[in-house]
């Protein structure tokens, strides 16, 4: 008996054994089959996706970038602080026209008021001095004068007494000594003379000296009075030229020290665009091409006038010289758009540019059947861009009809139907 039972168990076994290699066989071959069996081509809708037509003629390769409309620098006018002072009133708020003579600000200074009344006593007291010094001198050269005339008078008289007596010695009616006593005179009041004249000049130098020196003095604190009186008038600040108010950083309260800034005014009859082009995008871009400007309420043609040799947050700001008429409501720190033209191509291949795909590089676009129900992944060569073009170099050809969007999802398909 148990070797019979033993005899089923084995058989039993053998059965499993049996059914699960086939089973195991089975599968494979399932799995194999299944493997051949192509994968199912995804469908898409036709309007999910946004398409391009190949084109030939033309192609104007431009760059874009945004930007807002600036007035340039020789037309601002920033009005700074002349002395130290307290903002007391604000009499216009930015945006208002003004005149070259608009008074912005009020501000007080009560130390430069003393200040310049002390320079006006400083001065009033040099100018008596000057009259002072001009009277005592013209009165000490009378006097040396007189002095100097009395003694030419003496030795002219003493001169005609020794002349006389040279005579009468010669005639022998007076004696010698006489005659030398004379002589001796005549020399004395002519030496003092001489030196009477030559105090005199000196005199006369030295005043003119002395009066040079006052004056001198004088103009000095006539200078302290008049730096005085234009801080004091500066403390009514104005607009200095006729435009608009642009800014006022200041409040009403604040203290200011010389140089600081008040007000910015500008004419807002020239503006600028300043355009923030990609630092990648911006190598061609040169002063003198040819520029468009989008003010979102009309297009003003303009040229490029300078190029930021630096670059800022990934960009590089280009100046555009606007040629044509400004539309209504251009105004300062409006935001615009702008495209450079860089060069025009004739004759060339173009299409929109797709989602993916750089100048010069090779990319797999799907390329549309005449059917319009299947498209199909095509290798194409890509050359120069545009804003919203690119040139094709090779592989489509014109009228070629493709997909522009984004078709990484099917990045493992090389075709797909549209529906």
């Amino acid at each position: 008996m148990d070797f019979q039972v033993a005899d089923r168990q084995r058989k039993r076994r053998s059965r499993r054994l049996v059914f699960a290699v086939g089973g195991t066989v089975t599968f494979a071959l399932f799995l194999i089959g299944l493997g051949q069996i192509a994968p199912a081509v995804p469908e898409v809708q036709r309007s999910a996706v946004w398409t391009g037509v190949v084109e030939r003629g033309g192609f104007v390769r431009q760059v874009r970038g945004p930007g807002s409309l600036q007035v340039p620098p020789e037309q601002v006018r920033w009005v700074a602080a002349e002395t130290r002072g307290r903002v007391e009133e604000r009499r216009v708020l930015p945006g208002t026209p003004v005149e070259a003579d608009t008074v912005l600000l009020v501000l007080s200074n009560p130390e430069l008021v003393e200040q310049t009344h002390e320079a006006e006593l400083q001065l009033r007291a040099e100018q008596a001095e000057l009259r002072r010094l001009l009277d005592q001198t013209r009165s000490d050269l009378l006097d040396q004068q007189n002095t100097a005339g009395r003694l030419a008078n003496s030795s002219a008289t003493a001169q005609r007494r020794a002349d006389a007596d040279r005579k009468l010695f010669e005639a022998g009616l007076v004696g010698e000594l006489i005659h030398r006593r004379s002589q001796v005179t005549a020399e004395e009041l002519e030496t003092r003379h001489a030196l009477e004249e030559e105090r005199l000049s000196i005199l006369s130098d030295s005043s003119e000296a002395q009066i040079t020196s006052k004056e001198a003095t004088m103009a000095r604190y006539r200078a302290v009075l008049e730096l005085r009186r234009r801080q004091l008038a500066a403390l009514t600040v104005r607009a200095g030229q006729a435009g608009v108010l642009l800014e006022v950083p200041v409040e009403v309260g604040q203290e200011v020290s010389p140089g600081e800034k008040l007000a910015r005014v500008a004419d807002p009859r020239e503006l600028k665009a300043v355009l923030r082009i990609a630092e990648t995008q911006a190598r061609d871009v040169e002063p003198g091409r040819l520029a468009r400007v989008d003010t979102r309420n009309g297009v003003v043609e303009g040229v490029v006038s300078r190029v930021d040799p630096a670059v800022r947050d990934g960009t590089v700001a280009v100046d555009i010289r606007l040629d044509g008429e400004l539309p209504r409501g251009a105004r300062p720190d409006l935001s615009v758009d702008g495209t450079i033209e860089l060069d025009r191509i004739q004759d060339t291949l173009h299409v929109g540019r797709p989602a993916y795909g750089q100048p010069g590089n090779t990319v797999g676009l799907f390329r549309i059947v005449p059917d319009g129900q299947t498209a199909v992944r095509v290798q194409v060569e890509l050359g120069q861009t545009s804003v919203n073009r690119i040139e094709v170099v090779n592989g489509l050809a014109e009228g070629d009809e493709i997909i522009l969007s984004d078709t990484s999802a099917w990045d493992t398909w090389d075709q797909i139907r549209l529906r």
